[in-house]
């Protein structure tokens, strides 16, 4: 099983980030991966069991389901549900935490999955460079400044 596990700190409230990562189907909307993303079955993107379907740039379309979301904890997990990537059994966790030494943010992102052999370390700096980080640097071009 391949793990992934970062974190940064957000120069942001922590009420700020939440706004923006706790909308399940919002990262279309500051992903530079992400070119449209949609909710299936008409359903909110703060239900839990709820599916955002949505393309990359590239055409890909991926799947993932959210699996828990709480509001108090600023918390929140998901699992890939389909994907053109061979990452099988993917389930990610975000955690935000309050930095009170300058109304800043901490936020962890780990994932766990399994990938075909071999490919571990290619997949794993795939999610690491292009998904994590990409995204970390995003949000705080957003809120940081906002």
């Amino acid at each position: 099983m391949v793990k992934v596990d970062m974190s940064t700190i957000v120069n942001a409230p922590i009420g700020r980030v939440w706004t923006v990562l706790r909308d399940f189907n919002g990262h279309d909307s500051w992903h530079p991966a992400i070119a449209e993303s949609h909710m299936e079955s008409g359903r909110s993107s703060d239900t839990v069991g709820a599916v955002r379907n949505f393309r990359l740039k590239d055409g890909s379309v991926l799947r993932e389901q959210l699996l828990e979301l709480s509001d108090p904890d600023r918390t929140f997990s998901y699992c890939l549900l389909d994907t053109p990537i061979p990452l099988f059994n993917y389930v990610a966790h975000v955690t935000l935490k309050e930095v009170t030494d300058g109304n800043r943010t901490f936020w962890h992102w780990k994932s766990s999955f399994n990938t075909p052999e071999g490919q571990e370390e290619d997949l794993k700096k795939t999610v690491s460079k292009n998904i994590y980080g990409e995204g970390f640097a995003a949000i705080k071009r957003l809120v940081e400044h906002g």
